[in-house]
């Protein structure tokens, strides 16, 4: 097996929460993001991440490319550990690491054309110009379906998924290794959220490309991930193969996720898992097991309600963080 290109070792975010109203000279709260993930990706894999929104998986891709400053941990890409390097080392080894965001209004700049966003990390990276960068724009263009005339388009004046397909271009221009997917088909319809994961999956066979895909809905990642991680309330609660992990989920949440997923057959009889409660807050997350006030299992005792479930093997390749997650629902 080769060495991994990504390898996340217990990453931490907090953020310092508000003040308790009147709470003059008290300690903030601390709110718990991400704590404690860890897990690896090897080159030209796809790493899905999922959980329910609030749960922090978009800032794990975040925090992971140094767009926001971990609290602890370590992230290694490449061979060079991330949190550690300097502006010129970290500018350098950011041709290496790119990002697709969730909306692709928000994240193009509405002032500049399609040409000069695809110009501008050109120009910084110092890889063409002039000519060069037309046609290495056109080339982009046309290696995400687009025709070559749109790079004179400002962003109002294309469809969510001709933007989209603008913000993989743009990810692509400076030629790296491991793409930070974020959410990059939740905005889109559905019939085009089809044509996006095709292409990535196509991008990714031509470039070998390592992804890192977050997403809400299993039924996507399904599509697009060889691994799968769970994410609830900041922690990693499965981490498997997908297709054990679609087969035989090994904890609570992850059963209650897959069967929401809606299945294309009229006469098929599925059961559904429905959670009761709500999501605690981060900032004052439950003792023991985090999942333990929504958790369905019927041998939820007061283990659960004390203890933090360690995340183990329950099986080769499969692992879990619940203590009876070698039992059936």
């Amino acid at each position: 097996m080769s060495a991994p290109l990504v390898d996340v070792r217990n990453l931490v975010k907090h953020y310092p929460g508000e003040r308790a109203w009147l709470g003059l000279g008290r300690p903030r709260r601390v709110v718990r993001a991400v704590d404690g993930v860890s897990f690896a990706i090897t080159p030209g894999q796809t790493l899905g991440l999922v959980g329910e929104s609030g749960c922090g998986k978009s800032t794990v891709g975040r925090t992971i490319l140094r767009l926001q400053e971990p609290t602890a941990g370590q992230v290694v890409i490449d061979g060079r550990e991330v949190f550690t390097l300097g502006a010129r080392e970290l500018r350098a080894l950011r041709r290496r690491m790119q990002i697709v965001f969730q909306d692709p209004y928000s994240s193009l700049n509405p002032r500049m054309t399609v040409r000069q966003t695809l110009r501008e990390p050109l120009a910084i990276h110092r890889l063409a110009a002039g000519a060069g960068a037309d046609a290495k724009v056109a080339a982009l263009l046309e290696e995400v379906g687009l025709d070559s005339r749109l790079a004179r388009s400002y962003p109002h004046e294309l469809s969510g998924g001709q933007r989209q397909r603008v913000g993989i271009a743009r990810a692509l221009s400076v030629e790296p290794a491991f793409l930070v997917c974020d959410e990059p088909v939740s905005a889109l319809d559905v019939s085009v959220q089809a044509q996006v994961l095709n292409l990535l999956m196509d991008l990714q066979q031509q470039r070998r490309l390592t992804y890192l895909f977050i997403a809400h809905d299993l039924a996507v990642v399904k599509h697009i991930a060889e691994q799968v991680a769970v994410m609830y309330l900041g922690k990693i609660v499965e981490l498997a193969p997908a297709a054990e992990l679609y087969l035989a989920p090994r904890h609570p949440y992850t059963r209650s996720l897959l069967s929401a997923v809606p299945v294309p057959d009229p006469a098929a009889q599925k059961q559904r898992i429905v959670l009761t409660g709500d999501v605690p807050s981060p900032a004052s997350p439950p003792p023991g097991c985090p999942f333990h006030p929504r958790c369905p299992h019927p041998k939820k005792n007061q283990r659960c309600r004390t203890e933090v479930p360690a995340l183990r093997a329950v099986v080769p390749g499969q692992l879990a963080a619940c203590h009876f997650a070698e039992e059936p629902m």
